[in-house]
């Protein structure tokens, strides 16, 4: 049985890598502050190490101790902690977890090694404003290169938005508590704009599969093999929530009448994110079909009590537009 260490792993994206693991007869084990709840404390085959991944010696006891094959990073958020976890587990596999935010130009689609990666400055390599967060993650990716160039198995993974069950972000329960409590939901602009998303399982089997699979210095976008607009998705929320909606489309103007902007709406973006999933399905992984992620989604969202109200723009302002273009 090869042995697995997960940094982070309790959460979203790592509490799945997790069980993607278990499920392929990996010894796990979990590196975090323990700061939230622990849905493996009693699990068979996963141990858990207590500790900050901003510590070198509680990272490089992790490696002494555990000596593990496969090392996957959830929670790598500056390119500082990149370079010093590929040097602490030298010795296994690493997968960092980067972003589909790393591209520095907007193509369609967008492509490893083709489309330009953001630049780093040395302010923007330390700053926890989400404004760097592209460019944190890019940089994160040019040490994994640079790691492979010494001989270190290094890859990432670039995943776009991610969804599914135990999303803490909540961006997509918003829309799901809007289709399952609203006949009518309003979106900005036509609807047809495409920002790319990802199922976090599928994004979990991609983590495996590079580790086991890919190229060192090499770096893999993730993503459903099926796009969706945000017409589409809201239609197919309420296709396997089993209810009837009618999506409404409002431009800037008409938004203004509530006092709203097309910014305030999440998962919303103006030109389309699309990336190209190519290389990472020549590693034999494929993702879940649409429909059956959205109804593993909206089943976990009923029985999880979220609402993603932190997204909220206002149901009364949307009321006011919505009233406005019913008398056009």
């Amino acid at each position: 049985m090869e042995s697995a260490l997960v940094i982070g792993g309790t959460r979203f994206i790592g509490r799945h890598t997790v069980s993607e693991l278990l499920d392929h007869d990996y010894e796990v084990t979990t590196f975090n502050r323990g700061n939230h709840e622990n849905p493996f404390f009693d699990a068979e085959g996963v141990t858990h190490i207590e500790g900050d991944r901003g510590d070198d010696k509680a990272l490089e006891a992790a490696a002494v101790s555990v000596s593990p094959d496969l090392v996957i990073d959830c929670v790598a958020y500056y390119p500082e902690e990149v370079q010093r976890a590929t040097e602490i587990f030298a010795d296994s596999r690493y997968v960092y977890i980067s972003s589909g935010s790393a591209y520095g130009v907007e193509e369609i689609p967008k492509r490893e090694g083709e489309t330009p990666l953001e630049s780093c400055t040395p302010e923007q390599a330390t700053d926890d404003s989400h404004a760097t967060y592209g460019a944190r993650k890019a940089e994160g990716d040019r040490v994994v290169m640079k790691a492979a160039e010494r001989g270190i198995e290094a890859m990432s993974v670039r995943p776009c938005i991610v969804y599914g069950p135990h999303d803490y972000t909540e961006r997509l329960d918003y829309w799901i508590s809007r289709v399952r409590n609203h006949d009518r939901v309003l979106v900005p602009g036509d609807g047809q704009h495409l920002w790319h998303r990802a199922y976090v399982e599928d994004v979990a089997s991609a983590l495996r599969i590079v580790g086991e699979r890919g190229e060192a210095g090499e770096c893999y976008n993730a993503g459903d093999r099926r796009l969706l607009t945000l017409s589409a998705t809201l239609e197919m929320i309420a296709d396997v929530a089993g209810t009837d909606i009618e999506v409404v489309h409002a431009g800037e103007r008409e938004l203004a009448v509530g006092g709203l902007s097309s910014e305030d709406f999440v998962l919303y973006r103006e030109r389309p994110h699309v990336l190209s999933t190519a290389k990472l399905a020549a590693l034999g992984w494929d993702s879940t079909g649409v429909q059956e992620a959205m109804a593993r989604t909206v089943a976990e969202h009923e029985r999880s009590g979220r609402d993603g109200s932190d997204h909220d723009p206002g149901r009364e302002a949307e009321e006011r537009v919505l009233d406005v273009l019913d008398t056009l």
